[in-house]
């Protein structure tokens, strides 16, 4: 199986943004942020980084615009690390997939719990 060069420069993405968020970037509006992934365009031009932050909704706009605001920093270390003669446009966006993944649980322990519930009604 081959890997497209897209995927290997997310995965290079990826580990350059991780550790510039836990060292280089100093906005206070970026708390506890992780990456959880980055999908790059196949002409690699583009790159959206996927992140999560735990809080409220206005904690997670508030750490989008601060990731927003680290943009240019942020393209200008990965033109520094990652060796390319173009560095991507780079784009955040929250990542809802644990928030749904949490939910879908919620959801199947409900049903779960009221199917023990009419197990139950009817062995009396």
């Amino acid at each position: 199986m081959t890997v497209k060069r897209s995927e290997k420069v997310a995965e290079a993405i990826h580990e350059i943004v991780s550790a510039l968020l836990l060292k280089g970037v100093k906005d206070p509006r970026i708390g506890f942020t992780t990456i959880t992934g980055v999908k790059v365009s196949d002409d690699l031009h583009f790159a959206t980084i996927f992140f999560s932050v735990i809080g409220s909704d206005a904690e997670k706009k508030s750490t989008e615009n601060g990731l927003n605001s680290a943009r240019g920093f942020i393209r200008k270390e990965l033109g520094k690390n990652l060796r390319m003669r173009y560095v991507p446009e780079i784009f955040f966006k929250y990542d809802e997939s644990l928030e749904y993944g949490q939910k879908i649980d919620s959801l199947l322990d409900e049903l779960q719990i009221a199917e023990h519930d009419d197990d139950t009604e009817h062995s009396q």
